[in-house]
């Protein structure tokens, strides 16, 4: 697959270092002449330095017989032009692009990017992505990574063992016959804050481990307070931050089924009124979150999270520590930097989202295709997890999972049969056609896994 990518910043970088490494013929595209040369110094790329709209600098990166464009700029605008451009002149089949604007998104001008318009195939909003995160955290808030699968069905949570975690030094094998009714499965273990890999029967857990699993949602509750976590119900949360992020997220708080009561504080007035105009239920206080006395007029104390998601990284990690301090139980930043997590642990900050990771998860969940429903991109681009249905033609369809030559760094944690059941599987478990796996896979195992599911590139 031939696919080129404009913008070499964070994402477009992750999406080129996913793509290269399954063998894709990727072309990276950014007028910053530093960040082409990053990626083609790090990556198996080539690189065009110029602006992505310019049909001539489409052309110089092979648009005439591209598959696809991804549009990942920090301009809207670029990435809108740059689709047309590709769609009107080099007929590119597949165009995605990244929008942030609201006023682009709204659904009543869905029609601006049909064919014979703006023609766009797949809009992704980083907003909307960190929002749908941030509420994911808030329904597992014991949970450092979360993200949902088979329509809701099955959970990927990961947990933080400490040394009151029940379970360790236990064999997973025996984990299975303590708890027969639990359906859930350790996927993925991250030891000494090193190496993640995919743990077999005989390994046990150990204190300080983080451990990726994947549960019914039925069972996420037991899951967590299993692994050893205390887990609360949410009912008052504290949002600094209204821009885009928050607003998505104060919106979406009002609109859950379950009753929760939401307070925001942001800095910007204008802003302010703007959030206050647009939500119903939800407090808002202008004023800066670091104000302590500001915060204790939000109820931080009585508040059981906080989520930080103002633009600025470091306002946000000093916001929950703020908050923290100030006796809220779970403090959850918003944080672009890769290079700031390590702090999250020593400022007892107790999750994070990470927009460039929600942001490539979701592109790639586009460029996938065939029978591959879902995408998550784990940690650094460490692994994924993948959602796909079984094909007829599989190696894997009629076989019981033990008789699958499933690679060392790949498990099935969840399947979805046809009859609507989610099920735990283990080695005696029999894969069938129409089958709904989840698989994790380490990234050097994912084109293994793509094989064993006969999963097609296929855009038409």
């Amino acid at each position: 697959m031939k696919v080129i990518i404009c913008g070499a910043g964070q994402v477009g970088w992750q999406i080129a270092r996913h793509l290269a490494g399954e063998r894709n013929d990727v072309t990276i595209v950014d007028n910053n002449s530093a960040l082409v040369h990053r990626a083609t110094d790090t990556l198996d790329v080539q690189g065009i330095t110029g602006f992505a709209s310019y049909p001539d600098v489409l052309e110089r990166a092979g648009a005439e017989d591209a598959d696809m464009l991804i549009a990942a700029t920090h301009s809207d605008e670029v990435n809108m032009v740059t689709c047309q451009v590709a769609h009107s002149i080099f007929t590119v089949p597949r165009k995605i692009a990244r929008l942030r604007a609201q006023s682009y998104l709204s659904a009543v001008r869905a029609d601006l990017y049909r064919r014979d318009h703006l023609p766009i195939d797949v809009v992704i909003s980083p907003e909307r992505e960190v929002a749908e995160a941030a509420l994911r955290r808030l329904r597992a808030p014991e949970a450092f990574d979360v993200e949902e699968f088979m329509e809701g069905g099955a959970t990927f949570i990961g947990l933080n063992l400490d040394a009151e975690c029940p379970v360790l030094d236990t064999p997973l094998r025996q984990l299975s016959e303590l708890f027969s009714t639990l359906r859930a499965v350790v996927v993925g273990v991250r030891r000494h804050g090193k190496r993640l890999f995919a743990p077999d029967p005989n390994d046990q857990l150990k204190a300080g481990d983080q451990v990726y699993i994947v549960t019914h949602s039925d069972d996420l509750h037991r899951t967590q307070e299993i692994f050893g976590k205390k887990v609360r119900k949410q009912n008052r949360v504290v949002i600094v931050g209204g821009g885009n992020v928050g607003l998505a997220v104060a919106e979406a708080l009002e609109n859950a089924p379950e009753r929760i009561r939401a307070k925001m504080i942001e800095r910007d007035r204008r802003s302010a009124e703007r959030a206050a105009e647009a939500l119903t239920r939800t407090i808002v206080l202008s004023g800066d979150g670091l104000d302590i006395e500001l915060l204790r007029e939000a109820g931080i104390d009585r508040a059981d999270a906080v989520l930080t998601v103002t633009d600025d990284d470091k306002t946000n990690l000093l916001a929950g520590v703020r908050a923290k301090a100030a006796g809220c139980n779970r403090t959850i930043a918003l944080i672009n930097d890769p290079t700031l997590v390590p702090l999250m642990e020593p400022l007892g900050i107790d999750a994070y989202i990470n927009p460039r990771q929600t942001t490539v998860s979701s592109i790639l969940r586009h460029v996938r295709h065939g029978r591959v429903r879902n995408v998550y991109s784990v940690g650094d681009a460490e692994a994924e997890v993948i959602e796909a249905q079984v094909l007829s033609t599989s190696p894997m369809t009629g076989r019981l999972i033990r008789e699958v030559d499933f690679p060392e760094g790949a498990l099935v944690g969840a399947i979805h049969k046809p009859d609507g059941r989610v099920i735990r599987p283990d080695g005696g478990t029999r894969i069938e056609e129409a089958d709904v796996v989840v698989i994790f896979a380490l990234s050097s195992d994912v084109g293994e896994v793509e094989r064993l599911l006969q999963v097609q590139v296929d855009f038409f």
